[in-house]
Order: structure tokens, then sequence, then C-alpha cells
């Protein structure tokens, strides 16, 4: 396949740590977060306006919530936020989150098709290659306990169009895989099976989307890649980035037919990373996604 053309939507240097690229498409906006910032961002396709607001602590995951605003992992737990007056967010607690190690906070996070929120957590010093994180689940009955265990650097969140196979990485140099875990009716998921090993495939799995034909996209961290998957773990295409550390990427537009990609900024850029480190970029691979399920709290895992 002709390799689609990646397009800057929005300059480099602007985030330390982009993540969890999210599209509304009530509103025609792609939403992101800064990890390091910390803060929230949103672009507006109909005027092109780019706004941020602040967050009192590191902010890893966002997903629509129903009843408006997100739903975010944050360093202490699992939030509602709300883009306030003077450029700060309103920050509503929904679950307190007892790590058991210090230094650590959630990473990638996202709604399955059924509207229930995961997301995993991490030690941040990643050169400690400490398994201390783990999956969770946010319903209407609460936090769940660890259902995913031994997570170095969780990643990779994604659902299969019919809801029942959930896609977990783990992005951490030491580990580098994708595993594809059975997700019942209840909430509850099945035996980890190894989806992808990327220790034998350019870049490290980082942040991930499933399109409309049920194939798997993950960013190939440190490759400057974006690769595509088929159900069966087949490496199908895969495009590059002009960065090396593209970090998650997700479907938006009005057609969702456009691939949004968010990067990292490495502490001492070469080469693309000068000047596209940070950066947002868009592309049109050629398949469209599926509408993200917005947060229900009358979802329940039961």
């Amino acid at each position: 396949m002709t390799q689609p053309t990646v397009d800057i939507l929005l300059p480099g240097h602007l985030d330390a740590v982009g993540e969890s690229p999210l599209w509304s498409a009530a509103e025609q906006a792609l939403y992101w977060v800064d990890i390091e910032a910390p803060a929230l961002r949103r672009w507006s396709m109909a005027d092109g306006t780019l706004t941020s607001w602040a967050a009192p602590e590191r902010i890893a995951c966002i997903a629509l919530h129903a009843s408006g605003g997100l739903i975010a992992g944050m360093e202490t737990g699992v939030f509602r936020v709300r883009p306030g007056a003077a450029g700060l967010l309103d920050c509503s607690l929904l679950a307190l989150m007892q790590h058991p190690e210090a230094g650590m906070r959630f990473n990638d996070g996202r709604c399955d098709r059924q509207g229930r929120f995961w997301a995993g957590t991490m030690v941040r010093n990643m050169s400690l290659a400490r398994p201390a994180g783990s999956l969770y689940r946010l319903d209407a009955d609460g936090l769940s306990a660890p259902l995913v265990q031994g997570l170095a650097t969780q990643n990779g969140l994604g659902f299969s169009p019919d809801g029942r196979t959930m896609y977990l990485s783990d992005s951490h140099p030491t580990v580098q895989k994708i595993w594809t875990l059975p997700l019942h009716d209840d909430g509850s998921v099945g035996e980890r099976r190894l989806f992808v090993d990327m220790k034998d495939l350019p870049g490290r799995p980082d942040g991930a989307a499933v399109d409309a034909e049920g194939c798997y996209w993950i960013c190939g961290n440190d490759a400057g890649l974006v690769h595509r998957f088929t159900p069966d773990g087949r490496l199908d295409r895969s495009i590059q980035v002009p960065a090396s550390k593209p970090a998650m990427c997700s479907f938006g537009g009005p057609n969702l037919d456009l691939l949004f990609i968010t990067s990292i900024r490495p502490g001492q850029p070469v080469g693309d990373d000068v000047a596209h480190g940070g950066a947002v970029f868009v592309t049109r691979p050629g398949v469209c996604g599926l509408p993200e399920t917005p947060f229900s709290s009358t979802t329940s895992g039961q």
C-alpha cells in the first residue's frame, strides 16, 4: 500500500509527553493530554484553535463521560474532569488509587464498547524496570481489584469491534509484548495470550486504536512508526511518522477516517525530533475507526 502523507497538525515542542488522543464527535474536536505539563489540550476542527487547561497532577489518559466532560486517570486516582475558567481543570474524584509502591501513576486508558473505563498503572521511573503496574476497571460498582498484574509500562489498550477482545501491551524495553484477552459480559477478563512480540519488530508497543475492520493500530515508539496488525497478529502495514517517539493514535474527523498521532519530545532531540518531537500528527490511513463509547456511571461489571 502507498505510504500515506503524514501532516503536522500542531507543531513540535508542544508536548513533553503527548498521550491519549480522543475524538469528540459532538464537538468535532480532538482532546489529548501532556502528562508532564500536566495539561489537557483541545483542538477544534472548525477553526483550528488550540486550548489548554492545567491539571493539578499528572494526567495520563482520558475518555468521554456520558454526562458531559471527561473521565481521566491521573496520579492519585480516576477523576471526572471538566474544562474550567482561567485555563484550569475542574476535577472530581471518582476513585482513589492506592498504589503498591511510591512514584506510580496511571498510564494508558480508555472505555470499552460497554462504557466501562479501563486504565493501567506504572512506576514513573522506567529505569527501575519494576513490574508493579496493574490493569483496573471502573464501572458503576467502583474501581475493581487488579485484573492484570505484573506490568512494567502498561499500554496499548484497545477493544475489538464486538467488544469481546481486549488488547493490552507492555512497552517497557524489557518486555515489548502485545496480548489479547477475552472480555466477558460481566467485565471480567480471561487469560492473556501473546498477540505480537514487538522485540522482533521496530519500535516499542505504545498507545493503540482499533479500526472498523477489526485491525489493531499501535505506535512503534523509538522507531517513528505506527503499525497495523490484522486480528490474527499479522503485520499489515506501517506508517512512517517524522518523529522518533509516536505515543498513541486515535481515529477521528467527521467520517472517522483520520488517524491522529501524539508524540513525546525526547530529552536530547536529534534528527526529525529537533523540529517535530512532541508534535501532533494526522494522516488518512485508508480505513475508518469506530466511535469512542463514553463512560457510563450506570454500567456495571456484575
